[in-house]
């Protein structure tokens, strides 16, 4: 089976781009779990930056892990695969997320809250709709930032499904597809379809990751799995995005250029003109393809080889994934009465993030129950490759 060492690169660090950016949201003006008491709009503009590619990126090479997983045989896939992720989704829901919604609980709550976590642990395990701030009430229990498994696992499953109700039209599918992402067309097609999906369906459907009412993530997120899917083993397309990783970083640079000066001047949410802001749109989705080209390409070209670190870190990158949001909240929880200064604290938050994620691994990898209860493989599957056998 081919090895794509530079995918299994891009979704190491695509990983660990993520724990850097929920860092992030710990200190912008952006409602979100926890948040400092000294907000700052400094960070901003970074995060706005990595928001259009970001988790796109990561569902198109998904889409490839899941060709490559599906090589391996059809029999039994649908199975396995829902094993490798509605199992640690599961275990997510109910061990690992509740400690955010406790310390979300704890800073947001009118009145405060003083039960202590076990009582509030039954009441989350009840589906407890109680806690309630100005009319909006915490929906329990909740998957926080484990929604991209369901939606993995959702969008393996309608693939799935097509490849066994209907082989030939997703065939023609699959291969149209692959025929898009290939010379010039690299470039237009893919920029067409995502423009159209941020100019006609954002403005209509907010992002909630709940699956059920998310048609603008789904629009865009599914098409760039069933991509990444279509052109696994395209050698076609693969060298098309290598030979045009200079022309898309290019790209990229001037919408990025764009984006941040945009959201810059709108930093105060007051409302701009109707032209600008649907250039804006449309720059997002240029921004979105073509920073992913260039990343794609030039980890092609890089063109690494197997190394224990890869193995090591391809393996270990999912657990860290399930537990590394749950360790920010409850750090920067409890680290706040310290009153740190946010330049000292923040990057205090990822390294300790990084260290005690890390540390859990070495804590799963060496207790076989806990393996699968994390995504990680038994120890001979576990010895078998990267990009082919990793659950996301």
């Amino acid at each position: 089976m081919q090895r794509r060492h530079d995918l299994d690169w891009v979704r190491v660090l695509a990983f660990c781009l993520l724990v850097a950016y929920h860092v992030g949201m710990y200190y912008v003006s952006w409602e979100w779990h926890v948040n400092t008491a000294r907000p700052s709009h400094a960070l901003e503009p970074f995060m706005v930056l990595s928001a259009p590619w970001r988790l796109g990126l990561l569902f198109l090479v998904s889409g490839a892990a899941t060709a490559f997983l599906l090589g391996k045989g059809e029999h039994g896939f649908l199975r396995r695969r829902s094993w490798r992720l509605l199992l640690p989704l599961l275990v997510g829901m109910l061990v690992v997320v509740p400690p955010q919604s406790y310390c979300e609980v704890l800073e947001k709550l009118p009145g405060g809250y003083s039960e202590g976590y076990l009582a509030f642990w039954l009441r989350y395990l009840r589906a407890d709709p109680g806690f309630c701030r100005d009319g909006e009430c915490l929906v329990l229990p909740t998957w926080n930032h484990l929604w991209f498994v369901a939606y993995l696992w959702f969008y393996t499953f309608v693939l799935w499904l097509g490849l066994r109700l209907a082989p030939k039209a997703s065939a023609r599918i699959l291969e149209a597809i692959r025929q898009a992402l290939r010379g010039r067309g690299l470039l237009v097609w893919p920029v067409l379809f995502l423009a159209l999906a941020r100019l006609g369906l954002f403005p209509l459907f907010d992002s909630t990751h709940a699956l059920v009412d998310d048609w603008y993530n789904h629009v865009q997120y599914m098409a760039l799995f069933v991509a990444g899917f279509a052109i696994a083993r395209a050698d076609a397309a693969w060298d098309a995005i290598e030979a045009s990783r200079h022309v898309a970083s290019a790209i990229a640079l001037a919408c990025g250029v764009f984006i941040g000066a945009y959201f810059h001047i709108h930093a105060d949410g007051a409302p701009p003109p109707t032209a600008l802001l649907w250039t804006q749109r449309l720059i997002w989705a240029v921004m979105q393809w073509s920073v992913i080209v260039a990343m794609l390409g030039h980890a092609r070209h890089w063109s690494p080889v197997d190394s224990p670190l890869l193995r090591y870190l391809s393996a270990a990158v999912f657990p860290v994934y399930i537990l590394h949001q749950t360790i920010i909240v409850v750090l920067a929880h409890h680290l706040k009465p310290l009153a740190l200064a946010p330049v000292l604290e923040g990057p205090l938050l990822v390294v300790a993030t990084f260290a005690l994620s890390f540390a859990g691994v070495e804590l799963i990898r060496r207790t076989p129950f806990l393996r699968p209860l994390f995504g990680m493989a038994g120890r001979r599957a576990g010895a078998a490759g990267h990009i082919a056998r990793d659950p996301a």
